[in-house]
């Protein structure tokens, strides 16, 4: 018997399940589609480009009616103004329309997300919450990435201790979540890479795969504000960011967890897997 042909109960035929993947372009949901289609569920795609918008109430019904789940990120913080209610109300609407598996991504010790976990708490779907760590793959994608190849990566991280962890690990996690039947409701899985780096260390691991003299240099997060408007941050989420930034940056999250080896049966994967990986593609040539 094949894996996607499981009957065992409380696990869902996965070539039975259509799954809404919401920031199916963004960093998670393009490989949570990947990760979903590659398991054999079929993927109904929701950003703006195929019609869906977080902003727009209007646009939800269509997108989910017909489902069998839904995996939810909102394209600002979790725990940003406003988020906690859009969240909230995307899945009272599914669950309304009959798709009561939700997973939502959430961050490893953000305070300000509680809310909005809360409100998919209260909504009353079939919950799974995703605390991640921060993203590896944030070095090779976006402003971040756009700094590394130009040779100097300023942040707000002082030389605190990070977990980072590969966006894929993430995926496995919420496709094994949405698939695991009842083994995964109501509970929060916190998802780490395997071992601590600073991003002084982070950087200096990308430059020996590079070969390029990288740089790494910390800033206060209050005056980090100046690079987020550089990025084109408008001036309220730059607020925010540095303020987040700020407490999520103190330490709080200087130790690894162990979700993706409960989950998938192995060890996450190491960040210099992901640097050799992404050196091999030029993605931080000059």
């Amino acid at each position: 018997m094949t894996p996607n042909a499981k009957t065992t109960r409380g696990v869902r035929r996965t070539q039975d399940m259509t799954v809404v993947v919401t920031g199916a372009s963004g960093r998670t949901g393009s490989r949570v589609a990947r990760a979903a289609r590659a398991a054999g569920l079929t993927v109904r795609a929701a950003s703006r480009s195929t019609g869906f918008d977080w902003t727009d109430r209007s646009t939800w019904p269509d997108v989910l009616r017909g489902a069998t789940a839904a995996y939810l990120v909102h394209p600002l913080d979790v725990g940003a103004p406003g988020t906690a209610e859009a969240v909230g109300d995307l899945a009272r609407t599914a669950v309304g329309l009959g798709v009561r598996r939700l997973v939502l991504l959430s961050a490893r010790g953000e305070d300000r997300a509680l809310p909005t976990e809360e409100a998919l708490h209260a909504s009353g779907a079939d919950w799974t919450v995703v605390r991640a760590a921060w993203f590896a793959q944030n070095f090779g994608e976006g402003p971040l990435a756009e700094e590394l190849r130009r040779g100097e990566l300023v942040f707000p991280a002082g030389e605190v201790g990070e977990p980072f962890v590969d966006v894929r690990d993430i995926a496995e996690v919420v496709v094994a979540a949405l698939t695991g039947g009842e083994r995964y409701v109501g509970r929060t899985l916190a998802v780490t890479g395997p071992r601590l780096l600073s991003w002084r260390e982070a950087v200096a691991e990308i430059a020996a795969a590079t070969g390029r003299p990288l740089v790494y240099r910390a800033v206060p997060a209050r005056d980090y504000g100046e690079a987020l408007a550089a990025f084109g941050v408008p001036p309220e989420e730059a607020a925010f960011l540095t303020e987040l930034f700020a407490e999520l940056l103190d330490g709080r999250n200087a130790h690894v967890e162990d979700g993706v080896r409960r989950v998938l049966g192995r060890e996450p994967r190491d960040f210099s897997a992901f640097v050799r990986e992404e050196a091999a593609a030029g993605t931080w040539r000059a």
